[in-house]
This record gives structure tokens, sequence and C-alpha cells, in this order.
């Protein structure tokens, strides 16, 4: 806003420009506009630069009355190519806006010579090298913003360049060096400062001399030290951000002076000591983010009513305690409040019924206690969409009687010990879609209502002591029949505080940014449920997630199952089933975790679908199941022949023989260890899994990474890796021991970690999970893979490491994160941030170029076999990089394709998989052609929050085609502002990828000559 203001002041304060008719530019002008135009590679803005010598009608010109160029202002128009040193002879240019384009290269040093410039704007191209020669003589420069671009050198020294300078933003670049007094104290005017996302370290002292300032910004830098009294000279400041860094010790208590103050980001630091009282004397706050530091004492003795336009307050991860401030509850304005992971206890005060505009609150894992009184407060909030209560009231009667909670779509209430029944209040929250129960000790049976509650999708009842039988009602739950969570995209999205699951008590959890990223899922593990399941289970369509082990459940296994397309997880096991496991579950093409271990099952284990890519665990404890890989089923046979007495001759007597003797005992001696091994099993039940929801995760439950035995870790870097001496130990302590806060992302086989190295950079840390024997393959297959893959478009593993029993993949990190996230989570002001078209196009064709790499040049070629939009990652540049050759195998000279027991991921995945096991080049291609259809349409492959006609997007894409209604595909984000053309020739390349019939399919290097063909 004030960088907005800024540049509508100093086009009013300009020469009144010409009318563009009027007049034909200077000559030296228009020498440098055409030296300019012939620097960039694509000619689609300058085309219209071909009338004679007016210059000053070209778009994207402004002149004076006397024909010289005022103004040049490009911005967004798709450019290529570098910036010619001929800009430099603009001798009379004010303004100068290239943002939002492609151009790369060094700034050239001519721009210095521009001595008229006032407003600079390059942000947001491909930028590179050093920045300080380019703009060193511009001393009118009033607004210079280089943002993202990966611009390097000092920063120290930029700062005394620049008298007249009022907004500065160096953000997401490369800049080292420390902050200097003089990036301030030379310009007594400046108002706004971003240096966030860069490589600056030392102390934040140099700020303290901005005392005109309103925005400060050094947030994910490496900045250490502690804040000094000294920052109660910054009267003016609006915004102070000062996040991810290294800062430590206590937070001065001298906000009393800064009573302009409406944004204070101090989050995931490591400062220590109290709340600082003279906060809540800045009356202007609107957001105040306190996260992930380790502050204590309590909070009762403070007095929040003056913050009357609080918005937003997140102190959860630190060690607050005592009770909740009766005056919390006066922030009227108050939208979203995180206290979870604290020391708080007592009751939630009376006053939180005054929280009208309340939409998100967690207060999980604290003390709080009387749930009863809890309830009746809260329902009082009427907004209120999130409630995550996890981990409190320890061992309390569940709240009967309750009323309200009408706007409620996510609510959890687990691990809180809690007695009695479900309640049926429950069923008042009509727009209810996820509900977390689990880890309480509620009795009695699942309740018919359930069946009622027509938005929920997410049910986790687990570990409990349910009992009964597994109503009718539960198979009419509609969400699940046919999910519609059209209420999901107005709730808890805005909040912008992401929500965890944690599957079980030694990993960290699963992160989910919008309540449709919850899968549809039934846990109904760990309770004393009996009887059978109900075939009528085969009517939930949309389920993912099925998880009824550790139950008494009794019959055989219903054939229904298989109806459920889109089941990933399906895990019966420690029950009491018998018979055979269907042979239809082979259709279930996207399951990817399956169990029926400790049953009572017999006959063969299906052979064909996802079934050889389960580990033997997933069926052991079934004495009668064979399978050509672990138990052959005719050697099974011929043994249980061997076991079987036969009938005794006439010369025993009809006596027991001493074979008869022997397998009498042995079988005797099995029996018993089977017995005692399942009444093992059965008492300790309750510490298999660990479900539940929390806004914060939990590290793992000691705190710390165990220490593996000696000798058995190592650690292997590659060229590409700029730290040469990284040791273990640096990298278990630049994760922070693997810390919930440092997750960015969930790859194949385990969680994504960010990792801040010992020399200033970045990595990726993939840590590798899970207690199947497809862990070690998968490991081995990816460092194979990548160490002999090198291009620009692919994700560069810089090492790997063997830590006991973990085993860590060391990548590049990717500032911007996924294709996934850009295109379908970034949510900024409840919505979705847009994605340009030339941005999406510059990412087809990044893809699309690293996928033609590993087909055809790598040696040997790889098929990638998991092509998905999550799967492409973004630098800073947004340049896009294939990442997560977790599904890769390797191609030998004269394959055509490869065999391999895993099918990929929903939604990506080549019809022909579903038919067999061999994998090839075009199914990649088939893969890539979904991401196609993902950034034409701005639509997942599989909609989870969609009905039934909507959720497949290429049977949605060729209906539509077919109905000659391409265009109506097209993303409503970029509709209006682009070719309608170009964009339909995308899809029709995505429509060719896409062919049912994989010989139709082109060849990725056909693909990426089309997409270069395509015009911006």
């Amino acid at each position: 806003m004030v960088i907005a203001m800024l540049l509508v002041v100093f086009l009013v304060s300009q020469p009144v420009l010409a009318l563009a008719s009027a007049l034909a530019c200077h000559p030296s002008d228009l020498s440098s506009l055409r030296g300019f135009a012939g620097a960039l590679k694509n000619r689609s803005v300058t085309e219209s630069w071909t009338n004679g010598s007016r210059c000053c009608e070209w778009d994207g010109v402004f002149c004076d009355v006397s024909g010289r160029v005022l103004q040049l202002v490009l911005s967004d128009q798709g450019l290529e190519g570098s910036i010619s040193s001929f800009l430099g002879e603009l001798s009379e240019l004010r303004s100068l806006d290239l943002s939002r384009n492609q151009l790369k290269g060094e700034l050239p040093a001519e721009i210095s010579k521009l001595k008229q410039l006032q407003v600079l704007d390059l942000s947001h191209n491909l930028l590179s090298g050093p920045v300080l020669e380019a703009v060193s003589g511009l001393k009118l420069i009033r607004s210079l913003n280089v943002s993202s671009n990966s611009l390097s050198g000092n920063l120290s020294v930029l700062g005394a360049a620049f008298p007249s300078l009022v907004t500065l933003n160096v953000s997401n670049n490369l800049f080292g060096g420390e902050i200097h007094r003089e990036l301030c104290s030379s310009s007594g005017e400046i108002q706004v400062v971003d240096l966030s996302m860069n490589r600056l370290v030392g102390n934040l002292d140099g700020l303290y001399s901005c005392s005109k300032s309103i925005q400060l910004s050094v947030s994910g830098n490496y900045l250490s030290g502690e804040l000094s009294k000294n920052l109660s000279n910054l009267s003016a400041l609006k915004s102070l951000l000062i996040s991810e860094n290294r800062l430590s010790g206590v937070i001065p208590d001298v906000f009393g002076n800064l009573t302009q103050l409406e944004h204070l980001d101090v989050s995931s630091n490591k400062f220590s000591g109290g709340f600082p009282s003279s906060l809540t004397h800045c009356s202007k706050l609107r957001v105040l983010d306190l996260r992930n530091n380790s502050l204590s004492g309590s909070l009762d003795h403070l007095n929040f009513t003056g913050l009357t336009d609080l918005c937003v307050l997140d102190l959860a991860s630190n060690h607050f305690s005592g009770l909740l401030p009766d005056s919390l509850g006066h922030c009227r304005k108050i939208k979203i409040l995180s206290l979870a992971k604290n020391e708080f206890s007592g009751k939630i005060p009376n006053t939180f019924k005054n929280l009208k505009s309340l939409l998100f609150l967690s207060l999980s894992n604290n003390s709080f206690v009387d749930l009863t009184e809890a309830m009746n407060v809260l329902q009082h909030c009427r907004n209120l969409s999130t409630l995550i209560l996890s981990k409190n009231f320890m061992g309390e009667e569940i709240a009967k009687d309750v009323a309200g909670f009408e706007s409620l779509a996510i609510f959890a209430l687990g691990n809180c010990g809690l007695r009695g029944q479900i309640p049926s209040w429950l069923l008042n929250c009509k727009k209810l879609q996820v509900l977390d129960l689990s880890w309480n000790h509620f009795h009695g049976t699942i309740p018919r209502w359930i069946g009622q509650m027509e938005s929920l999708f997410y049910i986790d009842f687990s570990n409990n002591t349910l009992t009964g039988e597994i109503p009718v009602a539960i198979t009419e739950l509609k969400s699940l029949i046919h999910l519609n969570c059209t209420d999901s995209q107005t709730t808890t999205d805005a909040s912008a505080i992401p929500l965890y699951v944690k599957r079980n008590k030694s990993s960290n959890g699963l992160r989910y940014n919008q309540v449709s990223r919850f899968p549809p899922s039934i846990y109904l593990n760990n309770n004393r449920l009996n009887g059978t399941i109900l075939p009528e289970i085969g009517r939930l369509k949309e389920l993912h997630m099925l998880d009824l082990s550790r139950n008494n459940f009794t019959g055989t296994i219903p054939d229904s199952i298989s109806e459920l397309d889109n089941l990933e997880v399906l895990d019966l096991s420690y029950n009491h089933f018998h018979g055979s496991i269907p042979l239809s579950f082979q259709s279930l093409t996207f399951l990817s975790r399956f169990s029926v271990a400790y049953n009572r099952l017999a006959g063969a284990i299906p052979s064909g679908g996802q079934f050889y890519s389960f580990p033997h665990s997933s069926f052991e404890g079934n004495l009668g199941l064979c399978r050509a890989i672990d138990s052959p089923c005719d050697l099974l046979m011929s043994s249980n022949n061997v076991l079987t007495p036969k009938a005794s001759s006439s010369n025993n007597g009809g006596r027991f023989g001493r074979g008869s003797i022997v397998v009498l005992t042995i079988s005797l001696a099995v029996a018993i260890t089977l017995l005692l091994s399942v009444i093992l099993l059965r008492i300790s039940r309750k510490d298999g899994s660990d479900d539940r929801i929390n806004d914060v995760g939990e590290e793992m439950i000691s705190g710390e990474v165990p220490k593996p035995p000696p000798g058995s870790s190592k650690i292997v870097l590659f060229h590409s890796c700029g730290c040469k001496d990284l040791t273990v130990a640096d990298l278990l302590k630049s994760t922070n021991n693997f810390s919930q806060a440092n997750i960015i992302g969930c790859g194949g086989f385990g969680l994504v970690y960010k990792a801040n190295l010992p020399d200033g950079s970045k990595a990726a840390v993939k840590r590798l999970s899970g207690d199947c024997g497809q862990m070690e393959r998968e490991f081995q297959a990816e460092v194979e893979a990548l160490s002999r893959a090198e291009h620009e478009n692919l994700v560069s593993l810089q090492g790997y490491c063997k830590h006991g029993n973990d085993r860590l993949l060391i990548y590049s990190f990717m500032e911007n994160g996924s294709l996934d996230y850009w295109l379908h989570e970034r949510v900024v002001d409840g919505n979705l941030t847009l994605l340009k078209w030339d941005v999406r196009l510059k990412i087809a064709r990044g893809a699309a170029r690293g996928l033609a790499y590993l087909h055809k040049v790598c040696e040997p070629n790889v098929i990638h076999r998991d092509v998905k939009s999550s799967n492409i990652l973004l630098d800073e540049r947004f340049e896009a990089h294939l990442a997560d050759f977790g599904l890769a195998r390797l191609l030998r000279p004269y394959d055509t394709h490869v065999t391999t027991d895993l099918v990929g991921t929903l939604g990506y995945i080549p019809p022909e998989y579903s038919q067999s096991l061999i994998a090839t080049c075009r199914g990649d291609v088939y893969s890539f052609g979904v991401v196609l259809l993902e950034l034409v349409t701005g639509r997942r492959p599989v909609e989870v929050c969609k009905g039934k006609s909507c959720r497949d997007l290429v049977s949605r894409v060729f209906q539509m085609k077919a109905e000659k209604r391409e265009a109506e595909l097209i993303d409503a984000t970029v509709r209006e502002s682009v070719d309608e053309k170009v964009v339909l020739e995308m899809l029709e390349i995505a429509c060719k990828c896409i062919d049912h019939d994989p010989r139709r399919r082109p060849l990725i290097e056909q693909v990426v000559a089309w997409l270069e063909d395509l015009d911006q």
C-alpha cells in the first residue's frame, strides 16, 4: 500500500505527459529503446514499437511535452532475455518498471547513469549477480524494488548509496552481510524496508536508526543476538516482521512508545522470558505472532482490553502457564486464537462468550479443566468453525446438553481420556466435516444418528472402548457417498494456521492446510467392536482411509469393499475374520497400505494389482494364507498333508505312532506360543497408535532424535553440495532434530524438513520412514537415480545419510515450494493466490524438459513413475524442478518397460497400470498430461470436495470437449488476462498426453517442442 501511494504521488508530480499521437520522441531515446528491444527474445510487446520515430506512441512508453521518455512501464508482459545497457541512455527517465517478467542475467552497470530515476522496479524476474554497481549512481531514487530474483552481494554497503530513498525491497534474494545503521540514517525519509528471505547475518542494531520507518521486515534470514531497548526509537512503526531467524534473549518491554504498531511477528526464534506487558498498550495492534519460541510465565496479570482491533493472536509452542486472563475475552474482533502447546491451566474464561468474530480456536496440549463449562462458554462463539481442544480436560466426563456450534466444521477432542458416550449434541453441528474423538474412554455403541450428519467425511473414534456392531447408519453418510465440501471453502481455509494429524506416537504429524485436504476417513481401530463388516460399506465411494484393526470383528471380509474405488488404506488386522481375502481387492488401484495380519484367514493371497507391493507383515498371523513369494501355496498344502495323521495300519492296532506324537507335541507348542502372543498383543493394543489432531504438531516423545548404535551413522556428500564439511550431527541440528516446525512437505515414504546448514545455506532433508521392506529399496533407487541425473529442471541431490535406522536424502532447497501448493493451497486473505499464465507456461516447459532428460538423456534412462504437481518444485524464480524419484525404476538399454510394485498417486495413474504392473515412458507422459490439465483448469485431478460428476478431471475434460465447451475449463483466475487460443492449445496438448491408448500418446520430447512453440 505504501509503495502504491508513493508511485501515485510520483506520477502526479511529474511534468505533464504528452499525448502519444502528437510527438516523435528524442533521437537518443529512440535509439535506446530500440537497443533495449533488441536484447529481448520474444517480441510480443515490442512488436508495436515499429511506428517510425514516434516512440511516445509505443506500448509502455510515456513522454513529456518535449518528447523525452519519462516512464517505461512493461510490468507483467512476459518479457524474456536480458536487460540491455542501452537503457542507460534514457537520461530523462524517472520511472522504470520491468517487474514480473522473465528477464535473466546481471543488471548492466549503465543503469547507474539514470541520474533522474526515482522509481526502479525489477521485482519477480530471473536476474542474478551483484547489484550495487548497477544502482550506486541513482542518487534521486526514492523507490527501489528488486525482490524475488537471485541477486547477490553484501547488503552492508547498499544503504549509504541512496540519500533520497523512501522504499527499499530486496526480499527473496541471495544478499549477505550485516545490517548497518547507514541503511536508514543516510536517508532521513526511508519508510519501508524489506530485507526478508536473504542470507543476512549479525544482529538487528542497524535497524534502530530507522526512526521514520513504518514497515520493517527481516524474516527468514540468519540474524542472531538479542533485541535492544532501542526498539522504542521506532515510534512510527506499523509493521515489524523478524520471524524465522536465530534471535534470542528476552523481548524488551518497550512497546509503549510504538503506538502505531499493527503487525508484530517474532515467531520461530529462540526468545525467552515473559510476555512484554507493554504490548497491551499498542491499541492499533491487529496481528501478534509469538509462536514457536521459549517464552514463559503467566498472562493473567495482563490487561488485553485495550487491543480492540486485534484479529490474530498466536502464542502456540511456548511455555506460557497459569490461567487465561479474562480481559482476552474483550478483544471482540479476534478471529484466530492459537494457544496450543503451552502450560496453561484452569477454566476457559467466561468472557470468551464475547468473541463473536472468532473463527479458529486451538487450546490443544495444555491442562485446561471443566469441559462442560468450556463448551457452555464457547457455544456463544457463533462463527467458530475450527475448535481444537485435544489433550486437555484429562479424565473428565464428556459435556452433555450442549447447544450452539452451528458453524463448526472441525472439532478435535482427542487424547483427553474423557468418559461417557459419544454425545448426541454433535448432531446439532450441521456443518461438521472433521470429527476427532480418539484416545478417550468412550463406551457404548456408535450412535445411529451419525448417519444424519450430512457434511461429515472424517471420523476418528479410534482408541476408545466402544462396543457393539457398526451401525448401518455409518454407511449412509452422504459426504462419503458423494462428497460436497462447499462450506469448507469458506470456513477454516482463511485461517492460515495448518492442522496436523499424528498417526502414531513415534512419528510427526501430517500437515493439512485446508479442511478440504483431509482425506475422507473412518478410523474405528483399537476398540471392542464386534459383529461383521456390513456389505453396505461398499456405498462409501469417496472413502480413502478405513481402519478397523484391533477389534473383535468376525465373519468374512465382504467383497463389497472392492467397490471403494478411492481406498488408499485398509487395515483389518487383529480381528477374528475367517475365509479368504477377496480376489476383487486386486481392483483397488490406489491401495497403498493394507493389512489383514493376525486373523484366521486362509487360501491364496491375491497376486494382482497392488498386492505384490505389500510386505509379509501385512499377512502374518494367518497360518492358512499363502502366496508365491513368501509362503508358496503348494508347499503349505504339502506341509498340511505331512501334519495330517494317516490311517493306522492293522499292525499298529489303531494306536498313535512315534511320528504322530512328535507332530502333536510340536502343534501343542506352536498353539501355546500363538496363544501367549495374542494375549500380549491384546494387552498392549492401546499402545499401537496415536491418532489425534492438533494445530501444532508434537516432536518425538523423547524430545530428541534417539542416539543410534555406535558406528551406524554415515554421510555421503556429492560434488553439488556446497557444505563439504557437513557431519551427521550438523545435519540433525540443522533440522532442530526433525522438529515439527521444520516440516515443509510430505514425500513418498517420509516427511521433508527444512535444514539450515552451518554455512548459512538451506537444504531439504527427506527422512524416509516406514517399517516395510520397500523402505530400503526406495532409498537405494532414489540415490542411484538422482546421483546420475543432473539437469537444471531436476531437484539436485546433494547427498545422503544413514543414521541408525533412519535414511536421509539431502536435496537442494526450493524457496517457492510445490506447484500443487501454488495452484491449490496458497491462501492469502481467504483467497487462493494468483499464478499468472506466463508463469504456468514456464513451469510446464521446465517440467517437460526435466522429464525429457530422464527419458532420453540420463544414462541409464529413468522412468519417474510419480509425476504430479506436488512433485514439481519451484525455486525462487519459479523455475520448475522435478522431484521425488522414490518411485523411479532405472531402464537399461533396449528395455522398453520396467516392472514395478507400486502404482503412483491417485488421479495421475495411467489407465493401463490398473491392468498390469508395467511402467513405461508413455505412462509418465499421461501423468504429465494431468499436470497440464491442472495448469489450465486450476483444478485437482481428483477434487476431494466436489460432487461425483466433478471428481475425475480427465473425464470432465473429455466430456466438455465432446460438448464443445472447452473454454469453460479455463481457470477463472487467468481467463480474463490471457489469450484463450493459447490456453486451449495447451489443453489440446494435454489431451494428447492423456489418450487412453498409450500407443497414441506423444513422446515427451514432442511435448517439449509443442510447449516451446506456444506463444505467451
